[in-house]
């Protein structure tokens, strides 16, 4: 009896020590399971959002256009595209009626798959599709979808629908270019015919796209030319220019519709034409003194005036004595190294930028008191 009673209280004290440590590394337990808390990780969107195509004509081509924005309007990356599918369906165009995606998806053609590089850098991406006119006319609808790198595709795009012009004129021929002191003469030749054929061309008038460097092409003309020719007045010499021209006709409903471009001219414009002689040259003279008088010359470039001088007027142009040696600025000269009773000859040349020197002036002399 008193070794089973010893036996129990061994034990009892042995599971009243055992449940104090287990109670004392509880804490120790929940602490190390919970851990540091993260934030939430946001699901990974695997099949991109739609975009919104647009698109015009000009001459035989629909060129079409859609933002590819590395982030869309949630936040979510779109770096997974891999391409852009490009659909199209040609229907009659007097059929009427909207279009389900699952019809259009039924009766459309997928016409272009385009590849998906470097969208952070250029998120607009192009295509051009070029079409075959026939005498029926025809209204066409595209959309675009997204692609991603597993091959999940996105819905439809909006659809665009575009009623090509048929008679669309063919563009300008045989486009030359003249440079003059000030301008940069254009001409060509009128198209004969529309892009289906058709005669005579629908012509409104012509656009005129000047590109200066690394720029866009950019029209020039505030309003279509009604004539085969265009002066650029607004130009300078030296530079690079780049000229082409298209054809404008009257579209469906009256808007104007261009054609493709034409010949392409590049230009490098150099200054060979001489400033005009200096006019309204008037003298007088004083003991010891000539002074000269003269107009400003008009010309924008003008970097100034050299004034010769001669006793013997019958000497050649080259022997006459330059009695400015920097060029002059301004439109007045006193000459002071005359001798009284001396006759002296005058004669006055421009100068512009280029090097390009004026005629000489009238012939003025005056006799020194």
């Amino acid at each position: 009896m008193h070794l089973l009673f010893r036996t129990n209280k061994t034990l009892n004290t042995v599971h009243r020590t055992t449940v104090v440590a287990l109670l004392l590394l509880l804490p120790a337990f929940f602490f190390l399971a919970c851990g540091k808390r993260k934030p939430p990780i946001p699901p990974v969107e695997k099949i991109p959002q739609k975009t919104v195509v647009a698109g015009f004509q000009r001459g035989n081509k629909i060129f079409l256009s859609w933002n590819v924005s590395p982030r869309n309007t949630t936040g979510t990356s779109l770096e997974n595209i891999s391409r852009v599918d490009v659909y199209r369906l040609t229907e009659p165009a007097a059929q009427s009626g909207a279009l389900s995606e699952e019809e259009f998806a039924s009766k459309s053609t997928l016409i272009a798959s385009i590849p998906v590089t470097q969208i952070n850098f250029n998120p607009q991406m192009e295509f051009v599709d070029s079409l075959n006119f026939t005498v029926q006319s025809v209204k066409i609808r595209y959309a675009v979808k997204f692609v991603n790198k597993s091959g999940q595709k996105a819905g439809f795009s909006n659809f665009l629908v575009i009623e090509p012009v048929n008679k669309v004129a063919l563009p300008p021929d045989k486009l030359l270019s003249k440079i003059n002191e000030d301008s940069i003469k254009l001409e060509w030749d009128a198209p004969a015919a529309n892009i289906d054929g058709s005669k005579p061309a629908n012509v409104l008038g012509f656009n005129v796209y000047r590109k200066i460097s690394d720029q866009q092409p950019k029209i020039i003309n505030s309003a279509p030319v009604n004539n085969n020719q265009y002066f650029d007045r607004n130009f300078e010499f030296e530079k690079d220019y780049i000229y082409f021209i298209r054809t404008v006709s009257v579209g469906n409903e009256g808007d104007p519709v261009e054609s493709d471009d034409s010949r392409i001219i590049s230009i490098h414009p150099k200054d060979v034409f001489p400033p005009a002689a200096p006019s309204a040259v008037t003298i007088a003279a004083a003991p010891g003194t000539i002074s000269i008088f003269f107009a400003n010359n008009l010309e924008k470039d003008i970097a100034g005036y050299r004034i010769f001088r001669s006793q013997n007027p019958d000497l050649p142009e080259t022997q006459w004595e330059p009695v400015t040696k920097d060029l002059l600025r301004i439109n007045t000269f006193q000459d002071t190294t005359v001798a009284s009773g001396n006759r002296y000859y005058y004669f006055i040349k421009a100068f512009d930028n280029a090097g390009n020197q004026s005629p000489p002036s009238k012939v003025v002399s005056e006799l020194v008191p």
